[in-house]
């Protein structure tokens, strides 16, 4: 996982499905060449030039009102091939949601080393589908919170706690099979995919600066220094939700990590959240927080699930959910005639 992301979701303003199917074509062929580290042919906006790739991925994302609008037109003809699992996520207590910043027909999740390198992809792909499509919302971010490989060190959150300690990692094959990669039993494009939720996750940072550090462990239930779950000593020392300390239990059970935690939750996900500061509000406080990238099998037996449980979570009176989206991403492209999207436009090939 590198270091900066910049996300972007689309609305498609064409009405025609030929030219949404060529920009996904001339955008495929722009990622092979950006994430190799080369310029977008002649009208490159040219701010990378010099630069190496820094890791660059690019990760797209088929929104729910591409195959449906709001008054259920079959707008491209795609319809018939939406996804079951593919619905808005449904409202949560504690929603704060604008919409102007949710949803979204497309979106594209540039990944890198270098934040100029992720902005340049994103600027040449949005140059490139200038009259099919437009910038409906975007964020920026820094700092990955998450780890995941076993040889990635466990980042800080701004909230100054370890985070993601028990996402998956790439190493777990038979567990990423089970609750990331989308299987046979969902529509034959996305097989081998998944599903992307994101969520802007504003922290309420002043009001936890103001709380001493043993209360901000019970909140998240775990150490602040070490990361070890309450009651153990290191970071990856089980997670022993029987243990008591003082006739209590160590890990309160209205922690954090007591209900998102897979043991309990019943869930898993593959979280490539980063942390972002954009400013501060009318009030001088930090605009600032997490935004929230989760990669699943299913929405609803992943993210829904999981934030379903943390309805009573302690956190929630120090964080406001700002913006929702959920997108099917299809597998990546196999060869070089393969493009983006290729299986859902041309389903019989």
């Amino acid at each position: 996982m590198q270091d900066r992301l910049h996300f972007v979701a689309f609305d498609v303003v064409t009405d025609s499905r030929e030219p949404l199917a060529d920009m996904l074509r001339a955008w495929t062929a722009a990622a092979r060449e950006l994430t190799a580290g080369r310029p977008t042919g002649s009208g490159d906006t040219g701010e990378a030039m010099g630069l190496p790739a820094s890791s660059l991925t690019l990760t797209i994302g088929f929104g729910p009102t591409l195959f449906e609008a709001a008054d259920g037109r079959d707008r491209f003809g795609l319809a018939a091939q939406r996804p079951l699992p593919l619905v808005e996520m449904p409202p949560f207590p504690g929603d704060a949601l604008r919409s102007a910043i949710s949803g979204g027909d497309l979106c594209i999740q540039a990944c890198a080393n270098d934040p100029q390198v992720a902005v340049h992809a994103v600027r040449n792909l949005v140059r490139l589908g200038a009259g099919v499509v437009k910038v409906r919302w975007a964020q920026l971010g820094f700092g990955r919170t998450s780890s995941t490989s076993a040889a990635q060190e466990t980042p800080r959150n701004l909230l100054g706690f370890k985070d993601g300690t028990a996402n998956l990692k790439a190493e777990n094959g038979r567990a990423l099979d089970r609750f990331l990669w989308v299987g046979e039993d969902d529509a034959d494009w996305l097989v081998g995919g998944s599903y992307l939720v994101a969520r802007r996750i504003r922290m309420l940072i002043e009001d936890w600066d103001g709380v001493p550090t043993a209360q901000q462990e019970a909140v998240i239930g775990r150490t602040k220094e070490a990361g070890a779950p309450l009651g153990q000593r290191r970071e990856f020392d089980p997670t022993d939700f029987t243990k008591q300390t003082n006739g209590r239990p160590a890990i309160p059970h209205d922690s954090h990590v007591f209900l998102s935690h897979p043991t309990n939750a019943g869930t898993a996900m593959l979280r490539r959240g980063y942390s972002f500061v954009d400013g501060t509000d009318e009030d001088g406080r930090l605009d600032a927080g997490l935004f929230f990238i989760a990669y699943q099998r299913n929405p609803e037996t992943g993210f829904v699930q999981v934030q379903r449980n943390l309805s009573g979570d302690a956190l929630n009176r120090f964080i406001r959910h700002t913006s929702t989206a959920v997108f099917a991403c299809p597998p990546g492209v196999v060869d070089e005639s393969d493009w983006w999207g290729r299986g859902l436009f041309e389903p019989t090939r």
